[in-house]
């Protein structure tokens, strides 16, 4: 059986950091995705700037449009835009997450193999 060396648990700090990290990386994925919804409804519906931003922002947030849609370009886009924040949705989550996921797995860890 291969033996792998143990490594203690990250100190806060470091934690800290790479929670900072995970969450400067969630955001910038949010602010990508918030402009493909703001550019994709003011380019194939018309929309204003600060409207195709208020849409985007509500479909993205998965509260759903504001504004009905009246082109069919803009009914389809709106359509793979939701799917599309949905898989947003848990990949920012997964994102956020993995740090503290595996700093808790990383203890338990190391609580198992103290008590073996």
């Amino acid at each position: 059986m291969l033996e792998h060396k143990r490594q203690p648990l990250a100190p806060p700090g470091l934690f800290l950091r790479r929670l900072a990290r995970s969450s400067a990386i969630a955001f910038l994925v949010v602010c990508l995705a918030l402009f493909v919804g703001v550019f994709g409804y003011h380019t194939l519906e018309g929309l204003s700037w600060i409207d195709a931003l208020l849409n985007a922002s509500m479909i993205l947030g998965g509260m759903g449009p504001v504004d009905a849609l009246r082109t069919d370009a803009g009914k389809i886009f709106a359509s793979i835009y939701a799917l599309f924040s949905g898989l947003v949705f848990m990949l920012v989550a997964g994102i956020l997450f993995t740090p503290i996921l595996h700093r808790f797995l990383h203890r338990f860890h190391l609580e198992s193999s103290e008590r073996a």
